[in-house]
């Protein structure tokens, strides 16, 4: 029987989600608690494949298991697990959907803040940056549904099949002080290190390093900067992954991730 589980996880201290030698990785951990419940191998696959300390919010893998059994499997689970890593719902399917190639929708935040907060260190990226241009930032956010090839914001381009990315949406919040920043982006796929990436060229757009119109100029003729600059990893989470025939709400909002701050105190730049 195949089973979708809806996890999340702080990844901070995690070399990403896919297995990797010599190196703990969330892929890794789960598999683990699997076998050591069902005293037996269990292998599952992820919706996606996140870099090293980036976070998840909302993520799905599937698992296939012969076994039934009669307890609660996610509680035994969430007592195996370490405390970054939380097991919420295993849903019985039929068939065999897959939880990476069926998902249409992939939805990511970056939060940044300005100022030296020890209470944000690995929830949110810290920039010490005075004065951004958030006018040009939001204009250059504006153009990313208008393309469909990312090739210029990837590492390496050449390992895909194709580049194009349909993002459906990408917005740009700031706080009421303008000191802490959220990015926001939907689209059915994101190559490697590609949101990152984007919110590094961001940067050199509000410290008026790079103008809008250079980093439109990337889009259009796919050819990737000299100088890439990914943002840091610890202020990005996937925060909403959608299937045809699957669509759950988080089980938390971005206020319990980062202290004190509300939804509602979010607002457009």
């Amino acid at each position: 029987m195949r089973y979708f589980v809806h996890i999340s996880y702080h990844g901070l201290n995690f070399a990403g989600w896919q297995i990797q030698p010599g190196v703990l990785n969330v892929q890794g951990v789960l598999e683990k608690a699997f076998t050591q419940v069902f005293k037996t191998p269990v292998t599952i696959n992820g919706c996606g494949r996140t870099d090293a300390q980036v976070h998840a919010s909302q993520f799905f893998f599937h698992v296939d298991l012969e076994q039934t059994w009669d307890y609660d499997l996610a509680f035994r689970l969430n007592k195996i697990l370490p405390p970054s890593i939380a097991v919420y719902d295993i849903i019985a399917m039929e068939g065999l959907p897959h939880a990476r190639f069926d998902a249409v929708l992939r939805s990511y935040d970056y939060f940044l803040h300005t100022y030296k907060n020890p209470f944000l260190n690995g929830l949110s990226s810290y920039y010490l940056l005075e004065n951004l241009n958030l006018d040009n930032m939001k204009k250059a956010v504006a153009l990313l549904p208008k393309y469909n090839d990312y090739r210029a914001f990837c590492t390496s381009p050449d390992k895909y099949e194709h580049t194009l990315c349909y993002v459906k949406s990408a917005n740009l919040l700031i706080d009421d002080n303008a000191e802490r920043i959220r990015f926001q982006i939907s689209s059915n796929r994101f190559l490697g290190k590609m949101i990152r990436i984007i919110m590094g060229q961001l940067l050199k757009i509000g410290t008026n390093e790079l103008s809008v119109d250079e980093f439109e100029g990337h889009l259009i003729s796919k050819v990737t900067p000299k100088l890439i600059t990914p943002a840091h990893p610890q202020g990005l989470y996937l925060s909403k992954v959608v299937y045809p025939y699957l669509n759950l709400p988080p089980r938390f909002s971005f206020s319990s991730i980062l202290p004190n701050q509300d939804e509602q105190l979010w607002k457009g730049v």
